[in-house]
């Protein structure tokens, strides 16, 4: 039993205090207190510039890694696809939450929206999105688009699109808007197939972030976690390190287990912003050496 007060360190965004609260009220239910501290990071100080002019990599994670590492928090919840790879020495995922929605959304302002493309939006419209993964894969489909770097929030951005006469469109996360709860009546919403647009890898999950020596706590954040999912997002993040990327690079990577416990994996990627999408998909019994086959028969495309 934990007796000592647990510090949550979180971004103060709406979505990140929601993914802080989530945790928060799975550890207060097992009779253990805690409370929230706010850090803000590199990628919420900066927002002028889109993430491949930023420098390094855990643009979302590197500062409140650092309070962990300090002991000024106990406990970090992230976007898992915000993590790098590599931890800081000292650091581990203690635990990962089940997998929300994978998907993407591509909301599109109803003056836009076109019943007869491939991606239901109209020639040449202008798509805002900071991800260049998004702006590859969208792309692929529909080669006439141009996009806008668009940054802030979820509830900012979809503002934007509301207000923006240079946005026909915006793409988010679908995790984030039903976490929310964020209503899109007003607009068309097309969602991306995880398997045809393949996702941020461990997009739609939370990493439970803890030091490596504090055993009591890592004792709670096992109870947390999501076995299966776990599986499957090591999949999506070793695809993620093999192919040495991190946020600027255009690679998808989605992995799921059917009911029979079979593993399927679906991958997209470009060497740039403007190189062919190359796609792939394996699937196998095991997790075993799939993300090396996966990353194989990407780098054969090339």
């Amino acid at each position: 039993m934990i007796i000592r007060k647990i510090r949550i360190g979180t971004r103060g965004s709406a979505l990140a205090l929601w993914q802080a609260n989530y945790f928060k009220d799975q550890v207060q239910a097992k009779d253990v207190d805690c409370q929230i501290v706010i850090i803000k990071t590199q990628g919420d100080q900066v927002q002028n510039l889109s993430f491949d002019k930023l420098e390094g990599k855990g643009f979302f994670t590197k500062e409140i890694e650092d309070t962990l590492l300090n002991e000024e928090v106990d406990v970090a919840v992230h976007s898992m696809k915000d993590l790098p790879t590599d931890h800081p020495k000292g650091l581990v995922i203690g635990g990962i939450s089940e997998r929300a929605n994978p998907q993407d959304f591509l909301i599109i302002h109803p003056d836009s929206y076109d019943k007869h493309s491939i991606l239901k939006i109209m020639k040449n419209s202008t798509v805002g999105t900071s991800s260049i993964r998004r702006k590859v894969l969208l792309r692929s489909f529909q080669d006439d688009l141009k996009f806008k770097d668009i940054r802030g929030n979820v509830p900012t951005r979809v503002k934007k699109l509301n207000s923006s006469p240079e946005l026909d469109a915006i793409v988010l996360a679908a995790a984030g808007i039903e976490r929310l709860k964020i209503d899109l009546a007003q607009f068309e919403v097309v969602k991306l197939n995880a398997k045809e647009f393949p996702s941020a890898p461990a997009q739609g999950v939370l990493a439970y972030q803890c030091r490596e020596n504090d055993l009591e706590i890592r004792r709670l954040l096992n109870a947390l976690n999501s076995a299966e999912t776990l599986q499957c997002t090591n999949v999506e993040r070793q695809i993620l390190k093999l192919m040495q990327g991190g946020c600027q690079l255009p690679l998808g990577a989605y992995c799921e287990k059917d009911v029979a416990g079979n593993y399927h994996c679906y991958a997209a990627y470009a060497k740039d912003n403007f190189d062919p999408v190359k796609f792939a998909n394996l699937s196998q019994t095991t997790t075993s050496n799939l993300a090396e086959r996966m990353v194989e028969k990407l780098k054969s495309k090339e």
